[in-house]
């Protein structure tokens, strides 16, 4: 197998997908970030269609982005016009970047339809603005659109496109699986058929994913000599995405044992960070469920499965986790079974060796969860349930009464919380107010424990979320609540399910501040 180039287009394809929105200091610290990985060709926008990514190439050129390849993207000439009178490629060679990558027309449907011209201007199209950018004595990527639907329409015309990119002095022929509709056999014959018309030539692929084949077909093409995969890491790109290039790499170095130009088994353990750090920039949740990056990757749930797998990891695992920089998880659930609380305890650093306390923790779990609980994500609050089962758990205060007022008026809500305690032999009362009653709550707890224990103002709320368990119950479901806390040092979870949504929010925010106490 040949060296594989690997061509990152989250930059530009990638942010084509709903609800994803990258300003230029987002754009440039994802570029950093794909240096920091080795990809080789980093696609970082088109020059010519929007302001910001004029200002994002101008930034770039003082940002040594070495060894990676800052590529500018754009199209082919419009019809019937010279090529240096193109302001699109005008546009281009003005970006400066490192190599340039310009799509253009395969498929008869979209010379005709598409663009409105012929099939020969088509042509001319491509081979006058390969030449054009060739004169700058950069490298020129061709990007054959269409290029799998196309050799079907009409295969002597699509390959063609090809010959004219090629004369016209391309460096590469990508080819485009733009409606993302081909099938990996299809995939794996028309590379080959394009690797024996064109033997000199260094061949490309570009895989979308509306039939959940992108990364299969990349590669396909790959294992018949396709020396290029272009895609998005975490497969960001319209309609159903591009080719994931986190799984794509993953399976070229760790699977195939391919030569990835750049990147080697050590960099591939930057894969995790990295493919969680982008989606940190766009303001998306990590999907849980990705191949080898997900948080669910290397989950194990069953009992049975998690006993394997505490003996031999390769019973439930296709590769370590640590090779692409995740980790193993062990989920505590009402399907667990010893197995799973001993390592995952010991994860915890929680010693579970005591049988008595082993069965009764897992019993407790078992009929909390069939109540609506869920301790997979909620670590402090199953810290918690272990230390009291164990009798190790203190009491730093008790929770007399509390009390939530609701005012609506003319000036808008207002929210009002009073509690009773007990600390330390004391009764202390106090009243807060807040921006809702889980707030005000959160207030009023805070400013009666401050005086006994300073250290609770180094709490801070990172995330609120509600589950509704039974919707059939309308008004009346239970809801289940998770409460992210943090000290700036550690974060932690905690969990509380009921009818009422404020009372469940209470037990995960009493829960959050009594971790807090004890790791004091």
């Amino acid at each position: 197998m040949n060296k594989v180039f690997l061509f990152d287009t989250t930059l530009r394809d990638g942010t084509q997908a709903e609800g994803i929105s990258l300003g230029v200091e987002d754009k440039i610290n994802i570029a950093k970030a794909m240096k920091k990985l080795g990809v080789h060709y980093v696609e970082g926008g088109w020059p010519g269609s929007n302001p910001k990514d004029a200002v994002f190439f101008k930034r770039m050129q003082k940002i040594n982005l070495s060894p990676s390849k800052l590529v500018a993207f754009g199209s082919t000439r419009r019809k019937n016009i010279k090529a240096s009178a193109d302001t699109n490629l005008i546009q281009l060679i003005k970006a400066k970047p490192d190599v340039f990558c310009i799509f253009g027309k395969t498929s008869l449907l979209h010379v005709k339809d598409a663009l409105g011209t012929t099939r020969d201007e088509n042509l001319k199209m491509i081979e006058d603005s390969v030449k054009y950018l060739k004169k700058t004595g950069k490298e020129v990527i061709y990007d054959a659109e269409h290029f799998f639907d196309g050799y079907k329409e009409n295969k002597e015309y699509a390959l063609s496109t090809l010959g004219t990119a090629s004369e016209g002095g391309a460096d590469w022929l990508c080819l485009c699986d733009t409606n993302g509709g081909s099938m990996p056999s299809e995939v794996a014959e028309i590379v080959s058929s394009v690797r024996a018309r064109f033997p000199g030539m260094r061949i490309g692929m570009h895989a979308h994913n509306d039939c959940d084949l992108a990364v299969a077909n990349s590669l396909a093409a790959v294992e018949a000599g396709a020396e290029m995969v272009q895609g998005t890491l975490n497969g960001w790109g319209e309609r159903c995405g591009n080719a994931n290039l986190a799984s794509v790499m993953a399976n070229l170095i760790l699977k195939k044992r391919a030569c990835v130009a750049n990147i080697g088994a050590k960099d591939i353990r930057k894969l995790t960070k990295v493919s969680r750090y982008i989606d940190e920039v766009a303001n998306l949740i990590p999907k849980k469920e990705q191949p080898f990056v997900g948080q669910s990757a290397f989950a194990h749930k069953g009992g049975v499965h998690v006993s394997a797998v505490m003996k031999n990891a390769a019973t439930y695992e296709h590769l370590p986790p640590e090779s692409v920089g995740n980790e193993r998880r062990i989920l505590i659930s009402d399907l667990s079974g010893a197995a799973n609380l001993k390592a995952r305890g010991k994860q915890l650093g929680i010693n579970l060796e005591n049988k008595e306390n082993l069965n009764a923790v897992l019993k407790e779990i078992k009929l909390r969860e069939a109540a609506g609980f869920q301790y997979e994500a909620a670590t402090a609050s199953l810290k918690l349930l272990v230390k009291k089962i164990e009798g190790k758990s203190p009491s730093f205060f008790d929770v007399k009464s509390r009390r939530v007022i609701l005012e609506y008026g003319p000036s808008g809500k207002k929210c009002e919380a009073s509690v009773k305690l007990m600390v330390q032999g004391k009764r202390v009362y106090e009243v807060a107010e807040g921006d809702g009653p889980v707030n005000a709550l959160d207030n009023c707890l805070r400013k009666a424990l401050l005086p006994f224990f300073p250290h609770v103002r180094d709490i801070a709320l990172t995330d609120f979320k509600v589950r509704v368990l039974n919707p059939t119950e309308a008004t009346a479901a239970a809801v289940r609540v998770f409460i992210e806390s943090t000290d700036g040092a550690e974060i932690w979870t905690t969990t509380g399910v009921s009818e009422d949504v404020i009372e469940a929010s209470w037990q995960a925010l009493v829960e959050s501040i009594v971790y807090k106490l004890l790791k004091r």
